[in-house]
């Protein structure tokens, strides 16, 4: 949730690469490729490698599955713990190179499941996994949870051969706990760092993969996001994170704040990795009645729209308020519309924003609601103590010196207030935000002939601060397809003072596949990821 966008209206670290190496077996004795540093020096052999890169190198016998874990797992420890201390893992799973053998030992027998076959991933600590590793949602409320059975796309991940790493840290609570958090902290998890800038804020609340896969600590992660939490922290890492149409990936066995606003949903360094991640991800689950609005209109390979002259022809509506405001993010937008001018693409002005006043100001309130049916659902099945809104909200004021330390819970107490979601202000709330968000998007894109709709996806990452909490860093574009259930990509537009900013490309329902093409195209013609340096702060 990237709390920021609206509502001003309304421990266990984990295991060290030695541990897990002793309880799944011996290091692997293949000899190491030689580092190839990138061109900021980083020496790590995989070093913005992409999931073609690492699947051509586990075809030619160069790597093993294992020795891509493990290179990973003793990046997290240099990097993640014990260098910078980004703070991005909360958890690593000592399954991890069990998992990595195993599909060795396919491959070696001729069996390759796909393009994520042995591929080390990350996943948000708000997922489930049916293994040693909590769910927690970055909660000491939550810290017995140890989940029964896999949410349903870990059970994809797993189908696919994927080896999951471990978990990431997140804002606690998807950041729906209070009105005055600090992204990317948890009371489980601590503080998440920007590996640009150390003392930046991430952004949430899927900091920590944000961060984790920025700094190379795996290939590609899972974020989910209810308003900007996949998105904005893709944007202030320098990553390509998409956002899908709600209902496009399961949301069964996911702690929830919104049935009609969250998804899960891939964060890469290039859309192609992305765009594979999205195609073994998405798929209809009976546990999830979103999903079946989806069946024929989801892809199983979304590679096949990564055409570099997917701009060609493409009529591109740019939010006229996104002109204004902070000079450098203005500075960076109107060089990405000259690249996108000169790839063939038309663009022309548009107020979206002016549109969903009304939409922004019911969000809260529809978000309110659905958060307390939710949370009291995924907690009456959890493997936990804690079975609903009320006990999470008793256990935080018990142990407040812990859980509380630096904000309260005032979102929680909000929530539990209201009623059901038969009440007459939830029932308003819902048709003012989704309804109205879905048919002022529509309306836009008809009207003017749109493929996409394009702008910043927000400002550059804000400072961590504890104290005061999280302060506005400017334009912000997550809210309309969030509010809407829409398809949403962002790419790396450059950087500002070196910290990333991300451009948009949104659109309707189920247009994964062309919103792909044109962030495809887009970022093949600026080629705008730039490695983190570790930056101290911004003056180092």
């Amino acid at each position: 949730m990237h709390r920021r966008n609206f509502l001003k209206t309304g421990s266990v670290a984990g295991l060290t690469l030695s541990t897990l190496v002793a309880a799944c077996g011996q290091s692997s004795a293949e000899k190491k490729p030689d580092a190839a540093a990138d061109d900021k020096g980083d020496l790590f052999e995989l070093s913005e490698a992409t999931i073609t890169d690492l699947q051509q190198k586990m075809k030619a016998k160069q790597y093993t599955s294992r020795l891509l874990t493990e290179l990973y797992l003793k990046r997290i420890d240099e990097i993640d713990k014990n260098g910078p201390k980004l703070n991005a893992v909360i958890e690593l799973n000592k399954d991890a190179l069990n998992m990595a053998d195993a599909m060795d030992k396919e491959r070696s027998q001729g069996k390759v499941r796909g393009p994520m076959h042995g591929i080390p991933v990350l996943i948000k600590d708000n997922i489930n996994t049916a293994d040693n590793m909590h769910t927690t949602a970055g909660s000491l409320a939550l810290g017995d949870n140890f989940a029964k059975q896999d949410a349903f796309i870990v059970h994809k991940l797993r189908e696919a051969g994927a080896v999951i790493l471990g978990k990431t840290n997140l804002s606690e609570w998807a950041n729906f706990r209070s009105t005055h958090s600090t992204s990317a902290w948890s009371s489980r998890g601590g503080q998440t760092k920007c590996p640009y800038i150390l003392d930046r804020n991430p952004s949430g609340s899927s900091s920590g993969s944000g961060s984790a896969v920025a700094a190379n600590l795996c290939t590609v992660a899972i974020g989910t996001e209810t308003d900007g939490s996949i998105v904005s922290p893709s944007s202030v890492n320098g990553l390509v994170g998409i956002k899908p149409t709600v209902g496009l990936l399961s949301r069964s066995g996911i702690v929830p704040i919104s049935k009609t606003q969250d998804t899960a949903g891939p964060m890469a360094r290039t859309v192609s990795d992305a765009a594979i991640f999205l195609g073994v991800l998405a798929g209809v689950d009976a546990q999830d009645s979103y999903t079946l609005n989806s069946k024929g209109k989801a892809e199983t390979d979304y590679t096949k729209f990564l055409d570099a002259n997917g701009l060609k022809g493409k009529r591109l509506g740019v939010e006229k308020s996104a002109l204004e405001g902070n000079a450098g993010v203005v500075a960076l937008l109107q060089d990405a519309i000259k690249t996108l001018k000169s790839k063939g693409a038309e663009v022309i002005e548009i107020e979206l924003n002016k549109q969903l006043k009304d939409a922004g100001k019911t969000e809260f309130t529809l978000l309110v609601y659905e958060f307390k049916d939710g949370l009291n659902q995924y907690l009456s099945k959890a493997n936990s103590n804690v079975k609903t809104l009320t006990d999470v909200i008793a256990f935080n004021k018990k142990n407040e010196a812990k859980a509380m330390p630096f904000f309260k819970q005032e979102t929680m107490e909000y929530a539990q207030s209201k009623g059901d979601l038969s009440s007459k202000e939830y029932l308003y709330a819902l048709k003012s935000t989704s309804l109205g968000s879905r048919q002022a998007i529509d309306k836009i894109l008809t009207d003017n002939k749109l493929d996409a709709i394009i702008g910043p996806t927000n400002g550059p990452a804000g400072c961590i601060d504890l104290v005061n909490g999280d302060y506005d860093n400017g334009f912000s574009f997550s809210g309309p397809a969030a509010m809407a259930g829409y398809p949403h990509i962002t790419v790396p537009m450059g950087l500002l003072h070196g910290l990333p900013v991300g451009l948009s490309f949104f659109s309707t329902a189920y247009q994964e596949g062309e919103i792909i093409k044109l962030g495809y195209a887009y970022e093949q013609a600026s080629k705008k990821r730039a490695a983190p340096e570790f930056k101290v702060d911004l003056f180092s």
